[in-house]
């Protein structure tokens, strides 16, 4: 699934990340910069992939020896409405790079596009969507792959957490911010479901690598550990050192994914020597330690 066209490491001359300014973008941008290579972030200030002309605007901005890190997603994706326009954002960087070819493009997915399974999903299981958000990420990398003749990455992120996430997504990220106010944490149900969670600067990690190595292919961001939102929760409250009790809560829908989402290792984790996802006790302690510096030192998250 995974192939490196370059044999070592070699660091790209440029790197351009539509989407930059998001959640797994900044980190992205964060973690090409901390290795002084040159990375402009392009948010929908300085190119809206909806507007007229986007994809010439793009064509004029980008380079031949560029990797293009397309990370741009209005997401979530609900309904028909947003997959149209998410469809026209990769329509956009599609025509650009048809009038400019780039070096290297890395699209930034989801694991959405896999079906629900109870056994662990790999990168060589059924992309079966059950979600418009998984069918827009599944027509986006068919898109690309068909319409586009150049070396072409897909990373298929699960459930991301990590500092500075401006969502406050339900799971770690939100747990996090309560625990710190010494708030309760209320559940969804009992917090009974299984799902794996992957560190934001894993991801980036693992971006990185994909464009130093010129890596094609398709890789999930996966930790290969599965968790409860409960354990989450408990475990969180007690780095907090939070009395606070743990509400739960009727479910009023469906439990996503009949409550079991579980993948095996990554391919990316046996391809590039050294490197690995970590596992959720591992990152969720990594980003308690920095938040304990960054609160002594008076500052904000």
């Amino acid at each position: 699934m995974l192939n490196n066209l370059h044999v070592s490491a070699i660091n790209p001359r440029r790197v351009v990340v539509l989407g930059g300014g998001g959640f797994i973008g900044s980190a992205i941008v964060t973690r090409f910069k901390k290795s002084g290579i040159v990375t402009e972030t392009l948010g929908r200030s300085n190119i809206d992939l909806l507007s007229s002309k986007a994809d010439q605007k793009l064509a004029t901005f980008l380079r031949p020896e560029d990797t293009l890190v397309f990370a741009s997603a209005k997401a979530p994706c609900k309904n028909t409405s947003a997959l149209i326009e998410n469809l026209q954002m990769a329509k956009t960087v599609i025509d650009a790079l048809t009038l400019q070819k780039i070096s290297h493009l890395i699209y930034i997915s989801s694991d959405a596009v896999y079906r629900d399974s109870d056994k662990p999903i790999d990168e060589y299981s059924c992309a079966e969507p059950g979600s418009i958000h998984g069918a827009m990420h599944l027509a986006r990398e068919v898109a690309l792959k068909n319409e586009l003749d150049l070396p072409l990455a897909i990373i298929r992120p699960t459930l991301v957490y990590g500092l500075n996430d401006p969502h406050n997504g339900y799971g770690p990220n939100r747990f996090r911010r309560i625990a710190i106010k010494n708030e309760e944490i209320t559940l969804f149900g009992e917090g009974e479901e299984l799902r794996d969670h992957v560190h934001v600067d894993d991801i980036a990690q693992l971006v990185y690598l994909v464009a130093c190595y010129k890596t094609t292919g398709i890789a999930n961001a996966v930790s290969g550990q599965v968790v409860s939102f409960r354990q989450l929760a408990e475990f969180i409250l007690e780095q907090n050192k939070s009395d606070r009790v743990i509400n739960e809560t009727i479910r009023s829908g469906k439990m996503p994914h009949n409550g079991y989402r579980e993948f095996k290792t990554s391919t990316a984790s046996k391809l590039f020597s050294g490197f690995k996802f970590k596992g959720w006790v591992e990152g969720l302690t990594d980003i308690h330690q920095t938040q304990s510096i960054e609160r002594s030192g008076h500052i904000d998250e």
